[in-house]
């Protein structure tokens, strides 16, 4: 009897052993992966920001992130949009007088990507994936979707990736327009 509850015992430890490393593997994925949001830029044209671009790259120790199944959520207080990724745009590089030159920016709710750093050629595949090292930008209309950003104007979102942490951000525009090219965040 002493053996069998002994056997018993051992084998629970086991199971609970075996659990406890699943659950630590799966909250350390978790933790681990997650979008870093680098930097946000604007593109001033007739007097509202019209194009914007979200630096993203993969924080560090994440896994392979997968842009295609990534969601981008912006909103001005107003209006809030859920964005997908652009098959038709896809992954661009950047154009060689700039990147809001790119054709990359949709008129739609969705964005598509400018590839700045892949070395490993990950991001430039029909399910574009980033990973260590990677930074590519998120093009995205304002036009499109709040038809321009006016000056002083508060915009907050997040980058959603399928699993891990998202990358949040939040801003507001200049009080005046006189150049093209801001930095917003």
């Amino acid at each position: 009897v002493a053996g069998i509850a002994a056997s018993v015992l051992i084998q629970t430890a086991n199971r609970l052993e075996i659990q406890a490393m699943q659950t630590g593997q799966q909250t350390t994925e978790e933790v681990a992966t997650g979008i870093g949001i680098e930097d946000i830029t604007g593109e001033v044209v007739g007097g509202t920001i019209e194009n914007i671009t979200i630096c993203v790259s993969a924080r560090s120790g994440s896994d392979d992130i997968d842009l295609s199944n990534t969601i981008v959520e912006l909103s001005d207080s107003t209006t809030k949009y859920l964005l997908i990724y652009n098959t038709t745009l896809g992954c661009n590089t950047p154009a060689a007088t700039g990147v809001f030159d790119t054709t990359a920016f949709a008129t739609n709710a969705s964005f598509s990507i400018i590839v700045l750093e892949d070395a490993d050629g990950s991001c430039v595949t029909a399910n574009p994936v980033i990973n260590r090292g990677d930074h590519v930008l998120l093009a995205i209309s304002a036009d499109a979707l709040f038809g321009g950003l006016a000056e002083r104007t508060d915009i907050w979102g997040m980058v959603i990736p399928e699993s891990g942490a998202s990358g949040v951000f939040a801003f507001r525009t200049p009080a005046s327009y006189p150049d093209t090219v801001y930095d917003l965040y």
